[in-house]
């Protein structure tokens, strides 16, 4: 396929997710060409290595690859080679980099999956062109990521953005971290599933469209089940939908205290619900900015790239991280 062979500056971005591990040939203007997908191979942290190189050679068979990035939920070390925790694979003090650069016998770039969804979106999403972008990413849980004129900001440590462990409800619903009241316990996938599952538990009459949907097993109701019954026209689910939203909204104030964002950026799952979700959290925020009336309000918009974005963020922060490194 010698039209692909000839293509300059493409990178193979790859996304670890808890369930799957995608990956796909990014071009220099962010466009996917290829991608390919596979169920991620339980905990076992060679086995999924070896997923990522089999993935790997795939992609490189058509392509000239110039660099492979690896995008995964955890928390990594400031130079980017050891990932010091996830939560979905027993990585502990993982030298990812290194095992997949020997494995590989190329370069890697690894990130956090949220900062790679966030570059995606600076470069070539909802964020283009702001100075001071914060992007929130509302899934099972909430991840978050900061671009800060021109390069992600990590922090001394390298593990900032973790704004869905920010406590809002002290005492509040016990979250996985160990602590109580964490924000991704009232504005997430989980946070909104786990709303309708005890509305319905209470047998309350206005849970009967939820549970239909169910055929009748609260078990069985989900977050994206909520969304989709929402934007269907469901009243309760959208109320239930516009619960998390309002929560959502609080915590962006905060957020801008403590941060002073040009632009939010709202991606993730949840976010399928489109202004059914937004338009409380807008309203949410613009009642709880501190100094509301007085300073400028920071927008937030929907992030543009969808489930792609971490996997096109983690392809071109390896191309920026070759080019660098050469």
């Amino acid at each position: 396929m010698p039209s692909r062979l000839g293509r300059r500056g493409l990178a193979i971005g790859i996304d670890i997710g808890g369930t799957k591990v995608a990956a796909g040939v990014v071009d220099a203007d962010g466009r996917v060409l290829h991608e390919q997908r596979r169920q991620t191979p339980g905990r076992d942290p060679r086995a999924v290595e070896q997923t990522i190189v089999e993935l790997v050679k795939e992609l490189s068979a058509d392509f000239r690859i110039w660099s492979v990035g690896i995008g995964a939920a955890g928390w990594m070390d400031l130079s980017g080679s050891t990932v010091l925790f996830s939560p979905h694979l027993a990585w502990r003090n993982e030298p990812l980099r290194a095992n997949l650069e020997r494995l590989l016998r190329r370069r890697v770039l690894l990130a956090n999956d949220a900062d790679a969804a966030a570059w995606a979106e600076w470069r070539f999403g909802a964020g283009r062109g702001q100075s001071r972008l914060v992007c929130v990413t509302l899934g099972t849980g909430i991840g978050g990521a900061m671009v800060m004129d021109g390069r992600l900001e990590r922090g001394q440590y390298g593990v900032a953005g973790e704004f869905g462990h920010m406590i809002i409800m002290p005492n509040g619903q016990r979250c996985e971290c160990g602590n109580r009241g964490c924000w991704e316990q009232y504005a997430s996938g989980n946070a909104l599933g786990r709303e309708a599952r005890e509305l319905a538990r209470a047998d309350s009459p206005v849970a009967q469209e939820i549970l239909k949907a169910v055929g009748a097993d609260v078990d069985a109701i989900t977050g994206a089940i909520v969304t989709d019954l929402g934007l269907n026209g469901d009243p309760t689910s959208r109320e239930l939908i516009g619960d998390v939203g309002e929560w959502l909204g609080l915590g962006l104030a905060n957020l801008a205290a403590a941060l002073d964002p040009g632009q939010f950026v709202v991606g993730g799952g949840l976010c399928e619900a489109g202004d059914l979700l937004l338009e409380p959290a807008r309203r949410a925020f613009a009642r709880n900015l501190t100094g509301r009336g007085f300073r400028p309000a920071a927008p937030i918009v929907r992030a543009a790239l969808g489930p792609r974005a971490g996997m096109i963020g983690a392809a071109d922060l390896s191309r920026v991280s070759a080019r660098v490194r050469d």
